[in-house]
Order: structure tokens, then C-alpha cells, then sequence
């Protein structure tokens, strides 16, 4: 194939479409290259007039001033050193296999020079590039490199190689909250109290950052050493799975009932659909379909949603916190969309579980329409004032035990964690070319990201 355009002279100067991809290939390279100059030092700048600001405390001496300039000084110079550092796959130590997913699984692993301990995740390219998901997975590193604060999952770093995408997040070897229901079928409303203030804090602090997260659910609800949550699995805000497409969300009506795996029978009493939906949560989990059960009714409609969806599936949480099952879940995913869409006959409270009426209340005014939906206003402050969270200490929840302490007994303690023994410990990395120069695909341009305070850099 060839193209061509016209000179200032007025001749054709014929180009072939191989010409045309390099020089495309060739303008983005520079664009990224002189924009992370420019970003770079930027965030120089920022960190230093952070480190000015505290340095007017007035109890410093000169020569303590002095000294915290001189450390901050060091820390830029390592971390120009660490930027220029190749970090691959064979930088560390897989220890085990903790996750899995549609496009790529979770390892447990250590950083073999620092000894360092990390959750890698790992996302296959030839995926990413069929299945349409490169901007989503964008979505995820660029969430995780803005959100640095306590309620998100942190990212160290990440990098690539021909075939896969890694993040290097913090390890939490609290599990996530799927796997805590399971154990505990259901949870007290004191401790439900807990996990859905702990869940509203993470859920308005990225609703700050101008993101709807759009998959809230128990498996992306991650605990730490102490028992505390953080939220994970950004690239789903704008849909990594098959599930979270929106040409999935509009054949859901029509699909064929062996397209997906089922969830719990209807109609059962409380305990049977308990039950079911236990039997079948784990599988339900990790294939590439996914549940429908704690989507917005909005969402599935397609003709525009907010941040509000965010709070509808933390209504969703709740019911299933105390029920033991999610209000809408069915035999198959087409009855839980349909259940889903007709919320206002199908959200049902069984008489034979009690609950308080203000946490019945509360899950009503999380699960209704979106524009007079709980937290929809005001965000967190909506739920402030509501009588199922008296007594939460909103600013203080995260230094205060919680509500069912977490177990841990090393850094790599791995008890919290679901068994993969038919995912290969190896990481599938491609081999390095010749030349120790590793090709990277263009449209993953700039994936790479090394975060400045990395254990105070390592």
C-alpha cells in the first residue's frame, strides 16, 4: 500500500504505509520521551516545595533544616539512579501463585536484591490486544501511579516485556473480603458497620480523584496486616473483563444460559440460597465472565451513569455482609440482570434473618435511583449523618483495631489466599533479544513506572 501528499513545489512524494506506521511510531516516541521530561520535572518541583512546607516548622534548627535538605537530595539522586535501572522478571523471585483472573494471574513474589516482598500482577499482551482492553489497562497503571493515599492498593512499579504487562503492587496478606464472607457466611451489623465505613472512606477518596471505580465488589476489597481495606483492581473502573463491556451488557438479555456459570437457584429460602451461592462463589470469581450482581441498574441501561454506581454496589455489600448472598443472585446472570433492572419488586429482606430496621434502611437508600441515592449528593458526608453509621470515628477508623483482626505470621504469609495448583509458578516472561535490548509494542508506549518513595528507595 502507498500514500502519498503533495509538496510545496506541487509533486507527489509517494510514501508506502510501512514508511507511515514508523514515522507514527517514531512521533510518539519523542512526544513520550520529552513529555516525561517535562512531568519529571514537575514532580521534582512539587516534592521540593513539600519538603520546604514542613521545613518551617519552627522547632527545627538551622542545621536540622540543612540536614533533611541534604537526605532529600540523596533521595532524588538514587531515585534518577533507580529510573534508570531496566527492571524485568528476572529481578524477582516468584514465591506463589495468589490470584488469578481472565487475562493474567497474581504471584506472590520478592524482589531478589532487596529481599522485598510484592504482589506482581501479570497481564498477557496478545489479551490485552484482542480482546480491545490496552486503554483499560492504561486506565488501571494511571489510577494506581495517581491514588497514592491509604485507602488504595499501592503501586511500586511497573514494566513490560514481548508478552506481558507487570504491576508491582504492595502485598496484603489479609486476603479480600470475598474469601472473609466465605469463612464467616455472614457478618454481625457491628462488624458490617466496619467494612462498608472502611469501603465508603476508599470509595469517596477516588471519587475525589475524579474516577468511578464501577466494580466495587468483596473481591476487590483487599485487607492488610492489621485487618484494615484497601481498594483494588482498577482497570475494571472502565471494564477489563468480558463482563464490563458494554457490547456485554447489551446482549445480557438475550444470552444463552450456557455462556455463563451459574450463581444460586430460585426460587430457596435464605439458608439454601446461602448456600448455593457459596458452593459456586470461588469459580464464579475467577472466570472470565464474571456476575452481574452488584452492577447499577444505570450501568446496564448505557445511556450514562456516575459515581453514584459506586455506591449502589456498596448497598449490594451490605445485603451480602448480612444475608450471606447478594439481594438479586440467580441461577444464571440474564436473571440477575433481570433482577437487577426490577430492583424495586426483587429487593427482599427474608423475615427468618433479622435485621436492624436502620440497616435495612440504609441498603434501601444505597440500592435505589441514582440521583436520590445515598452518597449521590454529598458523598461520604451523606452517610454521616445516617443512623446506621453513629459512632463510626470517620477520621480516626483506620488507627483503630478492627473489626475481626487478621492472622498473619510472616511477610510472605500466603493462609489468606485461595490454592492455584493448576497455575504454573513460573512467570511466563519472553526471552531477552539479542542485543539485551527488549522490543517494546508501541502501544504500550510510557507502561513503564517506578514510584519515588519505593522503601525509601530500596
Amino acid at each position: 500500500m502507498m500514500s502519498s501528499r503533495t509538496d510545496t513545489d506541487g509533486s507527489s512524494i509517494r510514501f508506502s504505509d510501512h514508511t507511515l506506521d514508523k514515522a507514527t511510531k517514531a512521533k510518539v516516541t519523542l512526544e513520550n520521551y520529552y513529555s516525561n521530561l517535562v512531568t519529571q520535572y514537575g514532580e521534582r518541583k512539587q516534592r521540593l516545595a513539600k519538603l520546604e512546607a514542613q521545613l518551617k516548622d519552627e522547632s527545627l534548627t538551622e542545621s536540622q533544616r540543612q540536614e533533611k535538605r541534604l537526605q532529600h537530595a540523596q533521595k532524588e539522586t538514587e531515585y534518577l539512579r533507580l529510573k534508570r535501572l531496566r527492571l524485568g522478571v528476572e529481578d524477582f523471585e516468584a514465591l506463589k501463585v495468589i490470584g488469578r483472573g481472565a487475562f493474567g494471574e497474581v504471584r506472590l513474589v520478592q524482589k531478589k536484591d532487596t529481599g522485598h516482598v510484592y504482589a506482581m500482577k501479570v497481564l498477557r499482551k496478545a489479551d490485552m490486544l484482542e480482546k480491545e482492553q490496552v486503554a483499560h489497562v492504561r486506565a488501571e497503571r494511571d489510577v494506581l501511579v495517581e491514588a497514592d493515599h491509604q485507602w488504595v492498593v499501592k503501586m511500586y512499579y511497573s514494566f513490560q516485556d514481548q508478552v506481558n504487562l507487570y504491576l508491582i503492587m504492595e502485598f496484603l496478606p489479609g486476603g479480600d473480603m470475598m474469601t472473609l464472607l466465605m469463612k464467616k457466611d455472614t457478618l454481625s451489623e457491628e462488624c458490617t458497620q466496619f467494612y462498608i465505613s472502611e469501603t465508603a472512606l476508599a470509595i469517596d477518596s477516588i471519587h475525589k480523584l475524579g474516577f468511578i471505580h464501577r466494580d466495587i465488589k468483596p473481591d476487590n476489597l483487599l485487607l492488610d496486616a492489621r485487618g484494615h481495606l484497601k481498594l483494588s483492581d482498577f482497570g475494571l473502573c472502565t471494564g477489563l473483563k468480558k463482563s464490563h463491556r458494554t457490547d456485554f451488557y447489551r446482549d445480557l438479555s438475550q444470552a444463552k444460559p450456557s455462556d455463563f456459570i451459574g450463581t444460586c437457584a430460585s426460587p430457596m429460602d435464605s439458608k439454601r440460597r446461602a448456600e448455593s451461592w457459596k458452593r459456586n462463589r470461588r469459580a464464579l470469581a475467577y472466570s472470565t465472565v464474571g456476575t452481574p450482581d452488584y452492577i447499577a441498574p444505570e450501568v446496564f441501561l448505557q445511556t450514562g451513569y456516575g459515581p453514584a454506581c459506586d455506591w449502589w454496589s456498596l448497598g449490594v455489600i451490605m445485603y451480602e455482609m448480612l444475608m450471606g448472598y447478594p439481594p438479586f443472585c440467580s441461577d444464571n446472570p440474564q436473571d440477575t440482570y433481570r433482577k437487577v433492572m426490577n430492583w424495586r419488586e426483587t429487593l427482599i429482606f427474608p423475615p427468618e434473618i433479622p435485621i436492624s430496621e436502620e440497616a435495612k434502611e440504609t441498603i434501601i437508600n444505597f440500592c435505589c435511583e441514582a440521583d436520590r441515592r445515598l452518597g449521590s449528593q454529598r458523598g461520604l458526608e451523606d452517610l454521616k449523618s445516617v443512623p446506621f453509621f453513629r459512632g463510626v470515628d470517620w477520621e480516626h477508623i483506620r488507627e483503630r483495631p478492627a473489626a475481626i483482626p487478621v492472622e498473619v505470621r510472616s511477610i510472605d504469609d500466603t493462609s489468606n489466599f485461595d490454592e492455584f495448583p493448576d497455575v504454573s509458578l513460573e512467570i511466563p516472561s519472553a526471552p531477552v533479544p539479542q542485543g539485551g535490548e527488549i522490543a517494546k509494542d508501541w502501544v504500550f508506549i510510557n507502561y513503564t513506572y517506578k514510584r519515588f518513595e519505593v522503601r525509601n528507595l530500596e
